[in-house]
C-alpha cells in the first residue's frame, strides 16, 4: 500500500508558494579527476545511486475528494534526464556568474507533478572546475525514510567502483477507487487520521482565505503609497527572486578562537554571524539601540539513545538564540552567544562535532535539509532568521572521481524572512551560504564582507603575536575569504 503524506509534511507543502519555494539546495564545486567530470558523469552516478533513495523516483498523488492526505506513488514516466540538467557559464566562468545563475535556479518552484528534486551540472568555471547545484523539497528529506541525494552521491575515495544501474520498475499507480478505499480503511483503523485530514483541509481553507486578505491589504497599502513596516531589516514581504552570497574561511581560525576563549567552534560561528549582521546593519545606518538583539533559530543535533542511529530526523531540535548585534565588543558577543548554549549542553544530549561528522555515510546536505525543516516548524516562535551550522568531514569527498572543493548550503526563505544562513565546515574550511530576498536585501554582498571582517575581529582578539589593525582602517582580506 502507498505511504501517506504525514500531516507535518503537508503543512510544509502548503507553505510552498511562488514567493516561498520550500526546497533546500546545495552548491558544490568540483575539480575533475583523471576520468573527467561532466554532465554524463553526474547522470551515470545518480542512475546507480538513486536506488538508495527510492523517494526520489516517487511523486505525490492526491486522494479524490481530499478524504485523506496525498500518497507517495512511483512516477510511471520517471525521466532522469528531466531531473538532471546541464548548464554552462561563458568560459572562464567566475564565482559571481555562478551565484547569479544559481540564484535564478533556486528561485523557481519545483514541479508538483513530478518527483520533487532537480540537479544542475554547471560547466565552464575557471580552471576547468564544475559546479553541481542540487535542490530537493523539504518534504522529500525527513532523515528517517529518506536522506538527501547528495549524501549518497559522495565517496571518501576517488577510486570507487561503479555499482551499475538497478533494474527498477515502477509499481502500478493506485486507481481513484483504491485511493478512496484506502482513505476509508485508514480512517477506520486510526481515528487520528480523520482528525489529521480535517485539520489539513481546514488549514488549507484558512490559508487560502488568509492569502486573499493579505492581497487586499497589499492593494490598499499600494494605493496609499504605504508599505507594511517589517519588524526588523531582515523581515518583510518577499518577492519571487533570491540572491546568494558565499563566503569561504579557514577552520583553523575558529579552532584558535575557540581554544583561547574557551568556547566551541559553533559558538565562534554564531558570534561571526552576529558580528557580520551588526556590521551590515551599521552600513545601513540602522538604529542599533532599537535592534539590540536578533532572535535566531539554530537547529541543533541531540542524542537519543532510544532511537536508531539512522533516525536523523528525530535527533534535530530548534534552539533559540538571541544574537547580540547591539554589543560593540567582539569578545563579549562571543561569550554571550556561548552562554546561550549552556543550557543545551548541560542536558547531556548535545552532539559534539566529532561524533556528528563521524556518522557512517554522513554528508552535511541531509542535516541542512533537516535544519530547514526544524526552522519551518518553529516559525510560530517569531524569530528573525535561521542559522544552521553543520560540521562536515575534515577530509576530501569525491563524486565520480572528482574532488569536492567547496560546499555551500542554500536554505529556503520562510514567509516574511528575508535572510537564511547555512554554514558547513569541510576539509579544513568553513563555508557560508547566505540566501536573501533579492528586493529586500539588495546589499547582500555587503553582509558577506561584514562576515569576513567579523571573523577577523575575533581572530585578532585571540592572537598573541599578530597586532590589531588600527581603528578605522580595513585590513586586506585573503582571496579565499572574499564573499562571493
Amino acid at each position: 500500500m502507498s505511504e501517506r503524506l504525514r500531516p507535518r509534511d503537508l503543512a510544509f507543502l502548503a507553505t510552498d508558494s511562488p514567493s516561498t519555494p520550500m526546497h533546500n539546495a546545495t552548491l558544490e564545486v568540483f575539480e575533475p579527476g583523471k576520468r573527467g567530470f561532466d554532465y554524463a558523469s553526474v547522470v551515470d552516478l545518480i542512475a546507480e545511486r538513486i536506488a538508495y533513495v527510492p523517494r526520489y523516483r516517487q511523486r505525490l498523488q492526491a486522494v479524490p475528494g481530499r478524504l485523506a492526505n496525498p500518497v507517495w506513488v512511483d512516477d510511471q514516466e520517471f525521466d532522469l534526464s528531466y531531473h538532471v540538467r546541464r548548464s554552462a557559464l561563458p568560459r572562464p566562468g567566475t564565482m559571481d556568474q555562478l551565484l547569479e545563475l544559481a540564484a535564478r535556479i533556486v528561485s523557481r518552484p519545483l514541479d508538483r507533478h513530478r518527483p520533487l528534486w532537480e540537479v544542475y551540472v554547471i560547466e565552464g568555471l575557471a580552471e576547468g572546475r564544475v559546479a553541481v547545484l542540487a535542490k530537493s523539497h523539504q518534504i522529500l528529506v525527513d532523515g528517517i525514510q529518506t536522506v538527501d541525494l547528495g549524501q549518497v552521491m559522495l565517496d571518501v575515495s576517488p577510486d570507487q567502483e561503479p555499482l551499475g544501474r538497478d533494474e527498477w520498475r515502477p509499481e502500478r499507480t493506485p486507481t481513484s477507487a483504491s485511493l478512496v478505499l484506502g482513505a476509508i480503511a485508514d480512517s477506520l483503523d486510526s481515528p487520528a487520521t480523520v482528525l489529521s485530514t480535517t485539520r489539513s483541509n481546514l488549514g488549507s481553507f484558512l490559508r487560502t482565505a488568509d492569502s486573499a486578505v493579505n492581497r487586499v491589504g497589499q492593494v490598499a497599502s499600494a494605493l496609499s503609497n504605504r508599505r507594511p513596516t517589517p519588524e526588523s531589516p531582515v523581515n518583510g514581504p518577499l518577492s519571487q527572486q533570491r540572491r546568494l552570497v558565499t563566503v569561504a574561511t579557514d577552520l583553523a581560525d575558529y579552532r584558535r578562537i575557540r581554544r583561547v576563549h574557551g568556547t566551541t567552534v559553533n559558538d565562534v560561528v554564531l558570534a561571526t554571524v552576529t558580528g557580520g549582521l551588526r556590521g551590515w546593519l551599521m552600513t545601513r545606518d540602522e538604529a542599533l539601540y532599537g535592534i539590540r538583539r536578533l532572535r535566531a533559530i539554530v537547529p541543533m543535533s541531540v542524542i537519543d539513545d532510544e532511537l536508531e542511529p539512522t533516525s536523523l530526523g528525530t535527533q534535530v531540535t530548534g534552539h533559540e538564540v538571541n544574537l547580540p548585534v547591539g554589543e560593540p565588543s567582539a569578545v563579549v558577543r562571543l561569550l554571550q552567544v556561548s552562554h546561550s548554549f549552556h543550557g543545551h549542553k548541560e542536558t547531556g544530549r548535545a552532539v559534539g562535532a566529532e561524533r556528528l561528522a563521524g556518522i557512517a555515510g554522513f554528508a552535511p546536505t541531509t542535516f541542512h535539509a533537516l535544519g530547514s525543516r526544524v526552522a519551518g516548524a518553529e516559525l510560530r516562535r517569531g524569530f528573525h532568521l535561521s542559522v544552521t551550522n553543520v560540521p562536515g568531514p575534515q577530509f576530501p569527498l569525491y563524486a565520480a572521481g572528482a574532488r569536492m572543493l567547496e560546499s555551500y548550503p542554500v536554505h529556503p526563505l520562510l514567509p516574511g524572512h528575508a535572510v537564511a544562513i547555512g554554514v558547513t565546515s569541510y576539509d579544513g574550511q568553513v563555508f557560508y551560504g547566505i540566501t536573501v530576498d533579492r528586493d529586500l536585501i539588495p546589499d547582500a554582498d555587503v553582509l558577506g564582507q561584514c562576515l569576513v571582517e567579523a571573523l577577523e575581529e575575533l581572530s585578532d582578539s585571540a592572537s598573541d603575536t599578530r597586532p590589531r589593525a588600527p581603528r578605522g582602517r580595513k585590513k586586506q582580506s585573503p582571496d579565499r575569504r572574499k564573499p562571493r
